[in-house]
């Protein structure tokens, strides 16, 4: 689903959280504050850097690329399946034509 935010935005978003952090309380309070600056919602404010404390590796988690490369191995695998039954489908039609006898 395509963000309803530009990736100019979220940049400046965690810009402005990592700066004011050590200023507020909680980041619950910053993302409030400046989420109605920006008008994104606190919540979403709170999940990009949610997301971007897992990319840069402060907090444990499954990045954005490791996610994507799951996802594409996925695929892979799925389409590895498929074609290692119709080679075994094939080996058992071939076998069984090598078993038949043959009359001349």
């Amino acid at each position: 689903m395509p963000s309803k935010y530009g990736p100019e935005l979220r940049q400046r978003a965690l810009r402005m959280l990592a700066e004011a952090r050590p200023e507020r309380e909680s980041l619950t309070a910053a993302c409030r504050h400046f989420g109605g600056l920006l008008g994104v919602s606190p919540e979403t404010l709170h999940v990009w850097q949610h997301r971007y404390d897992i990319d840069t590796g402060v907090k444990p988690g499954t990045s954005i690329d490791m996610g994507e490369e799951n996802r594409r191995l996925r695929r892979e695998v799925t389409e590895l399946r498929k074609a290692h039954e119709v080679l075994k489908a094939a080996s058992v039609y071939f076998a069984k034509e090598l078993d038949r006898p043959r009359t001349k």
